[in-house]
C-alpha cells in the first residue's frame, strides 16, 4: 500500500477531486498555504493499492496544469534593498508536487 500525497494549487482542487471520485479513488483535502508566493494550495492525501498508483498519478497529471503568471515579488526582509526588483515577473505556477510513500499499516474506522 502506497500513500500518494498531491499538493496542488487551489485553482485545480474541484477539477482533480471531482475526477477522483468518478475513477473511484478517496482522497483526503487539506488546505495548505506555499512557501514561495504564499498562495493557497491543496494537498490531496490518497491510500491506494501499489497497482493503482501509476493510475492515480495520471489523473493528477490530466487535472493539474502548470501555467504562467505575473507576480511582483516581496521586498527583502532586513536585507539590503538595492537588488530588489519592484516590478512583476513571469513565473510558472500550478502543476503538482507529488511524493508517494510506503503505508505500513492502514486503519478505516
Amino acid at each position: 500500500m502506497k500513500l500518494v500525497i498531491a499538493v496542488i494549487q487551489d485553482k485545480d482542487s474541484n477539477r482533480l477531486s471531482n475526477a477522483l471520485v468518478r475513477e473511484g479513488f478517496r482522497a483526503t483535502k487539506l488546505a495548505s498555504t506555499g512557501g514561495f508566493l504564499r498562495a493557497g494550495n491543496t494537498t490531496f492525501m490518497i491510500g491506494i493499492e501499489d497497482e493503482r498508483v501509476h493510475e492515480v498519478l495520471q489523473v493528477i497529471s490530466a487535472n493539474c496544469k502548470v501555467r504562467d503568471q505575473l507576480v511582483t515579488p516581496v521586498s527583502p526582509m532586513g536585507g539590503s534593498t538595492d537588488s530588489y526588483i519592484p516590478f512583476p515577473v513571469e513565473v510558472q505556477i500550478g502543476g503538482a508536487a507529488v511524493f508517494v510513500v510506503p503505508v505500513e499499516r492502514f486503519e478505516h474506522f
